[in-house]
């Protein structure tokens, strides 16, 4: 059911500064700028590796000490239809952190669900409609 690693997610302080950090150090682009009522994201990409991308996340109002979690969030795994693949994995005894998926900045579905060591985990169905921007 999973195609591949989607991306990684980062918790920022400043994301116009990581931007520019991981593009002008490792030339990394960004292909998606989004937000919802207290986060901003960015998903930068490497022509490299176009199919794994880099989720940086800065907090509108700061949420205290991420040390709970750590600086990186989540990983997150491409499905290529959410529906079936949460039906398929909570079969394997997963359970989701939510009924239904979450809508995803391009258009996509997300959700999210926890590791055996309580780690952040996700499944990402893009919009596939949504092209590489630069």
């Amino acid at each position: 059911m999973i195609k591949k690693a989607e991306h990684v997610a980062i918790i920022v302080t400043d994301l116009e500064r990581s931007i520019a950090y991981y593009r002008d150090m490792f030339g990394y682009k960004l292909r998606l700028k989004g937000q919802n009522p207290v986060r901003e994201m960015a998903f930068l990409y490497h022509e490299n590796q176009p199919g794994f991308e880099i989720e940086l996340i800065q907090d509108r109002e700061p949420q205290g000490d991420y040390s709970v979690k750590g600086i990186v969030n989540h990983l997150a795994f491409t499905v290529d239809n959410m529906e079936e693949a949460m039906n398929y994995y909570r079969q394997k005894g997963i359970q989701f952190n939510s009924e239904q998926p979450q809508p995803a900045p391009d258009g996509g579905k997300t959700i999210f669900f926890y590791g055996p060591d309580r780690e952040l985990l996700q499944f990402v169905q893009r919009n596939t409609g949504t092209g590489v921007e630069g």
